[in-house]
């Protein structure tokens, strides 16, 4: 039985991420979830090892990459597999696909990127070579005609994609790329590092143009608001300490507006949800305490938490509609998690908060 508290087993990212294991408690006025494995449908696993990234090819489809080194897609609606790409020789850290097409980039230990087609068979139909490190960052540009990559080797790389020829790079001192986000219908990129910044680049001149203020901790991941007006950012801790998310309004570079604290352990994936209609903006945070936490977006105020009892370290999230989250765990999988509609929840002290009801409806 998965319990609201957990006893999780953390693991490690990848360099300076700690092994730890803490007790997850809930404040008041939060919402968390007990999931049954009764209750749980398991389909045929993805992948055999840990999933280090996952993400959306179409409604039904979800892209997803590990330890195991190959690249799955997964139709997580009917639980079956519909394709495994192999191409890789070491873990696979970042998976990205390019809306409305069949296209599929994988970024890999193995400090490559490929693209796959996933009506033109099995085999790579292009590579991009020149990191000398793992490559963490992945991400294509509006018109999709280019890729941008980053890498722990400080490397910032632009690709044309059709030719796989890099057009542009850049290294920075420290700058060990965690993720990068294109934003959407912008020629600016933004890019996390384990420097603890946060930088805006222009893809036209291939020149930073923003440096945030230093965070304390590892950034670990960020994304972008559909709008392009905001960014979110996830940092790396322990014990309470770090594990935060932050807002911050990219139309003023380096204005935080407000974090998102309460996880126990490193904060490994942000992303903002679609906004239900007449819904309020929200954003899900996963960490290496094994909880998923929904956020009001403006407010900070975690308005549910579900804790994925044995599943370790959760890395990565792809919101697939404002219903259902795709949530990528060392352990145990992907799961399929549907997020409901807000309900109340009394207590002596917090006098009734809005909570969301989260739930495992898959794992796979």
């Amino acid at each position: 039985m998965c319990g609201c508290r957990i006893l999780a087993d953390m693991g490690k990212l990848q360099s300076k991420f700690r092994k730890r294991s803490d007790l997850y408690r809930a404040s008041q006025g939060e919402k968390v979830d007990n999931t049954f494995d009764s209750q749980v449908v398991q389909y045929e696993p993805a992948h055999h090892g840990s999933i280090s990234t996952v993400t959306n090819l179409s409604p039904d489809l979800c892209v997803s990459g590990g330890s195991d080194q190959a690249v799955v897609v997964y139709d997580w609606k009917q639980g079956r597999m519909c394709q495994s790409f192999q191409g890789h020789n070491r873990e696979v850290t970042k998976v990205m696909c390019y809306p409305g097409s069949t296209w599929i980039f994988s970024a890999s230990r193995d400090k490559t990127v490929l693209m796959w087609d996933l009506n033109q068979g099995d085999e790579p139909i292009q590579e991009f070579c020149g990191h000398e490190l793992v490559v963490n960052g992945l991400a294509i540009s509006p018109e999709g005609r280019k890729l941008c990559t980053g890498s722990r080797d400080n490397w910032m790389c632009l690709w044309d994609i059709e030719s796989a020829k890099c057009e542009q790079r850049t290294n920075i001192s420290r700058n060990l790329v965690t993720h990068v986000c294109w934003v959407p219908s912008s020629s600016s990129l933004v890019q996390t590092s384990e420097d603890k910044t946060i930088r805006v680049w222009d893809s036209r001149t291939w020149q930073v143009t923003n440096t945030f203020p230093a965070k304390q901790y590892i950034q670990t991941h960020c994304d972008v608001s559909p709008n392009g007006n905001y960014l979110v950012s996830s940092s790396n801790g322990f014990g309470g300490q770090g594990c935060e998310a932050t807002l911050w309004d990219l139309r003023q570079p380096g204005c935080k507006v407000v974090e998102y604290r309460g996880h126990l352990q490193t904060a490994a994936c942000c992303m903002f949800l679609p906004t239900p209609p007449d819904g309020a903006a929200q954003v899900a945070t996963s960490s290496h305490d094994g909880s998923v936490k929904i956020w009001d977006q403006n407010s900070a105020v975690c308005s549910g938490t579900l804790c994925l009892d044995g599943a370790g370290p959760l890395v990565s999230l792809a919101p697939t509609d404002s219903t259902n989250l795709l949530c990528a765990s060392f352990n145990n999988g992907l799961h399929h998690i549907q997020v409901g509609h807000q309900a109340q929840v009394f207590g002596a002290e917090s006098g009734g908060a809005g909570a969301m009801e989260i739930k495992v409806v898959s794992r796979f």
